[in-house]
């Protein structure tokens, strides 16, 4: 290409937003609309028990408060979008984990979303745009079921159970994709989805993550490596240390980076931009401000740097709020892929 790739993530509070004030059409795709490089599909559902319905437990104006098929007490806004609040878990312990989930993740054909997959599979293709299977990684699977709070404690006290999750996750996720893609074909890349960070820290040292964590991811991307195909992981989070790791894993470019977790683009650019592309590290923030100027400042610090090894694609370092205007966002991608232009 003539220029860096193009992808965003964005909360259904804007869509909405601009849908309303008239810059989208309504169900108007956000692929065509922007000029997007990359399509992506999510087909895979591992909630343990797939014929439990939400069980409401509470319910108020502005929220509702249900137990899911993971056995997961969680609260949810219904009126914005946001990260469900954990309230209670079925499973705490290895032995909560062998009787309420573990039994229940087969690869059951009804997990998965075979014409959401063949429509935007074919799509991509007709649009020309670079489609990516997505899905959730081992240790992203793992809080729905116990909580970040068990699922750490586990790794610490009792780490053969949290390996068991990782490599039952996986195994799963795998067998899955096999039956996917034998039925319905391969797509050009892989997206897997794990936050695996807090501000200032990842969520585990590295020493845990080659443990624990990355067999799973080992043997999830080999599906990918099998193919030649590339393999994108997002993190939420400062997760520096982990990077390391995960390039050992497979992972090809690291998405989101995000700044105010304390992650740098430049830096990891001079690290690893020989290894790894990118796609992220541009400050949602200064979007915050609907200020042109600020937002060009942090485009043009970054992108003609980053863009040297043809390695990275415009991207927020999170997802775009309602806080941001439409004119700051269409200012935000105009302004970057002149920045990222190599003609």
């Amino acid at each position: 290409m003539d220029r860096i790739g193009l992808y965003e993530h964005f909360w259904g509070d804007t869509l909405s937003l601009w849908t309303k004030q008239g810059h989208l059409g309504a169900g108007e795709s956000l692929e065509d609309h922007f000029g997007f490089d990359l399509q992506s599909v999510w087909p895979f559902n591992l909630t343990a028990k797939l014929d439990v319905e939400p069980v409401i437990v509470e319910e108020t104006e502005e929220t509702i408060l249900a137990r899911d098929g993971n056995g997961a007490l969680l609260r949810r806004s219904k009126t914005h979008d946001t990260t469900p609040e954990h309230v209670d878990f079925a499973v705490k312990d290895r032995a909560g984990w062998e009787e309420h989930i573990k039994p229940f993740l087969t690869p059951d054909r009804a997990r998965i979303n075979f014409e959401g997959y063949r429509a935007a599979r074919q799509l991509a293709a007709e649009k020309q745009r670079f489609f990516t299977w997505g899905g959730v990684g081992v240790f992203e699977l793992m809080h729905p079921v116990c909580g970040h709070e068990y699922m750490l404690m586990g790794m610490a006290m009792d780490p053969d159970w949290v390996k068991d999750m990782v490599l039952t996750f996986a195994r799963v996720t795998t067998q899955l994709m096999e039956i996917l893609f034998e039925e319905e074909g391969w797509p050009d890349g892989f997206w897997f989805y794990e936050d695996m960070g807090f501000k200032g820290r990842p969520f585990i040292s590295p020493g845990m993550y080659r443990e624990i964590v990355q067999p799973g991811h080992q043997q999830t991307i080999a599906v990918a490596k099998r193919r030649k195909r590339p393999v994108i992981m997002h993190s939420c989070g400062y997760v520096a240390p982990l990077v390391p790791g995960m390039i050992e894993s497979g992972v090809d470019c690291l998405q989101v980076i995000e700044v105010k977790a304390g992650m740098d683009l430049l830096q990891l650019y001079r690290d690893y931009g020989d290894r790894l592309s990118f796609m992220g590290g541009m400050d949602v923030r200064t979007l915050y401000t609907n200020d042109k100027g600020i937002i060009d400042r942090e485009l043009s610090s970054k992108i003609p740097i980053v863009k040297g090894n043809h390695g990275y694609a415009l991207h927020s370092d999170h997802s775009i709020p309602n806080q941001v205007a439409y004119e700051s966002y269409r200012y935000f991608v105009e302004r970057g892929l002149e920045l990222g232009s190599y003609s």
